[in-house]
């Protein structure tokens, strides 16, 4: 089964879940008194809204935008880079944890100030403090990462769980992008991609654990601060983009030597 290739207009943002998203099927009105929950079209459509996974004008995956552009890049790097910098030429865990915080909690101003969405930025101020608070605790400065070690893994037991009941989270993350909607579900061959562009993910997110759990252990902070950097946002956004790649459906019969293509 292929799908038709009249996708979004690029670069325009995933439709909210209130319309009617492309190959989503008229509900039942429901009955008097009550109030119809969500189905599972609507979740669906609603996390994919959110991800703020885009398509660029050239039709493919627009991965810095996906990621929350360079602000979105720098919020992610920015307090892991200033705490690792700090601690390695001062030893102060104090003032270098303080000092990451006071970083995250600048990119949550700039965003109010400059009226943009804040969700990103104050969901890694939380972040920032959770992680301070753990290595103020047991004061190891080898604990500021840790959190993310967990945070990882629950990610990774989600999208393999994703496959296994065949909602691969890379379906619903650019389903709605292609006008697939979930009827991509009923094409086992569309399951299988998006099983796969799963599967990719689930590596890179794997990849950081295989990589930075030993550096924790040997209690590396320089090394696995520097390594958090390269493979958080950076190496993610190759995940993403390699899973669009390998998850493009067909192109239809006939439709080989049109304008666009099925990216």
């Amino acid at each position: 089964m292929s799908y038709p290739i009249d996708e979004p207009e690029a670069g325009r943002p995933v439709p909210a879940a209130g319309g009617a998203g492309p190959g989503a099927r008229p509900s039942a009105a429901a009955p008097a008194g009550e109030q119809a929950g969500p189905s599972a079209a609507d979740l669906a459509t609603q996390y994919a809204a959110k991800s703020g996974v885009r398509r660029g004008d050239s039709g493919q995956i627009d991965v810095l935008s996906s990621i929350g552009g360079v602000q979105g890049l720098a919020e992610s790097i920015g307090p892991g880079l200033v705490f690792t910098v700090l601690f390695t030429f001062t030893t102060d865990l104090q003032v270098s944890l303080i000092a990451a915080l006071a970083v995250s909690a600048v990119f949550t101003v700039v965003r109010l100030v400059s009226r943009t969405p804040v969700t990103q930025a104050v969901a890694g101020l939380i972040g920032v403090a959770v992680c301070a608070f753990v290595a103020l605790r047991t004061g190891n400065a080898e604990d500021f990462f840790l959190p993310g070690f967990f945070i990882n893994a629950g990610y990774i037991v989600a999208m393999v769980a994703s496959v296994v009941f065949r909602w691969p989270f890379a379906g619903l993350l650019f389903g709605f992008i292609r006008n697939e909607g979930i009827e991509w579900r009923k094409d086992p061959a569309r399951v299988r991609a998006y099983g796969v562009a799963t599967w990719i993910i689930v590596t890179v997110l794997a990849l950081r654990l295989v990589v930075q759990v030993p550096l924790y252990l040997a209690e590396n902070v320089a090394a696995l601060g520097s390594t958090r950097v390269a493979m958080g946002l950076p190496l993610y956004a190759l995940g993403l983009w390699l899973a669009w790649v390998v998850s493009r459906p067909a192109v239809p019969a006939g439709a080989a030597s049109g304008s666009g293509t099925a990216d």
